[in-house]
């Protein structure tokens, strides 16, 4: 029996594009590391395996909830087969993550983000002026609006707004919202769409796509990837500069509900995780402002 991985992915009708995305990434992951094992299908799955799975993911330091995520993926992946006839069984009926601390990934330094955001990308023999371009542009955008990954690289050229230096972004749920660019990101982009675009379009390349990578696809979370390994001095991930957007806003004084709309977020205690990263700011505040301090 092979994975059928491919028609999984088309089974996951009515869910989010990004959602789609993850959990086809999340199984294949999983497929890959069930492979290393010498397991070569489903019907040798038990869920032993699978727990032994998500340990495995708590050993690699996966956020709490980037391990829930994959365990939903794996659940209705063998829902799936199970309800298509391919398995008996399902081995991940209520299969959980397993508990812990969640981990937010380390805030960037201003001078850090400086760094990747000022320093030109090194040159490859690949259409060097275009990829550094979209590079830039790219990490403009991610740090200086807080956009999701799946965000950007779902961006189209409709979306944009440089006169009025606006991006509107389609957000969890396909929740619209209009986030504000500054001038550097706005130069970037225009940088971006009239000297370095044209250059990546190959035949059968997506007409409205903001971001192409270098095979003149649409730009796809591991493309960003690849642009922060060789733009960032430290190691970092694509929403380490989500989580730095929110937390220098903070710093500088944003009012918590501000950044909630930047941000996109339902609910206000999901931007509060952001604040406690932000103490040495309190206590400057704190020392400033009360008459006891």
């Amino acid at each position: 029996m092979a994975w059928q991985l491919e028609s999984f992915s088309r089974s996951l009708t009515g869910a989010a594009p990004g959602t789609v995305e993850a959990y086809a990434r999340d199984v294949a992951a999983f497929t890959e590391w069930a492979e290393r094992g010498g397991l070569r299908a489903p019907d040798a799955v038990d869920r032993m395996l699978l727990r032994r799975y998500l340990a495995y993911l708590g050993t690699r330091r996966y956020a709490r909830n980037t391990i829930a995520r994959k365990a939903a993926a794996l659940r209705r992946y063998f829902d799936w087969l199970r309800r298509s006839g391919s398995l008996a069984s399902d081995p991940a009926r209520r299969l959980s993550a397993p508990a812990g601390e969640d981990r937010l990934p380390r805030v960037l330094t201003r001078t850090e983000i400086e760094a990747m955001l000022d320093t030109p990308g090194p040159r490859t023999d690949d259409v060097p002026d275009a990829v550094r371009r979209r590079d830039d542009a790219v990490l403009e955008l991610l740090y200086g609006s807080g956009l999701r990954v799946s965000e950007l690289t779902g961006l189209d050229l409709g979306d944009l707004d440089l006169a009025s230096g606006i991006v509107v972004v389609w957000g969890k749920g396909s929740k619209q919202r209009r986030v504000p660019m500054h001038a550097a990101c706005v130069d970037a982009l225009r940088g971006w769409l009239e000297h370095g675009r044209e250059a990546l379009v190959r035949p059968g390349s997506p007409a409205d796509a903001i971001f192409l990578n270098a095979r003149g696809n649409r730009l796809g979370p591991r493309d960003v990837r690849r642009i922060l390994d060789r733009r960032s001095g430290v190691p970092t991930h694509p929403h380490a500069l989500r989580h730095s957007f929110a937390t220098h806003l903070l710093d500088g004084g944003a009012d918590l509900r501000v950044v909630q709309e930047l941000l996109g977020h339902a609910s206000l205690e999901t931007t509060q995780v952001y604040t406690h990263v932000s103490k040495d700011h309190l206590v400057t505040v704190y020392e400033k402002t009360h008459p006891r301090a």
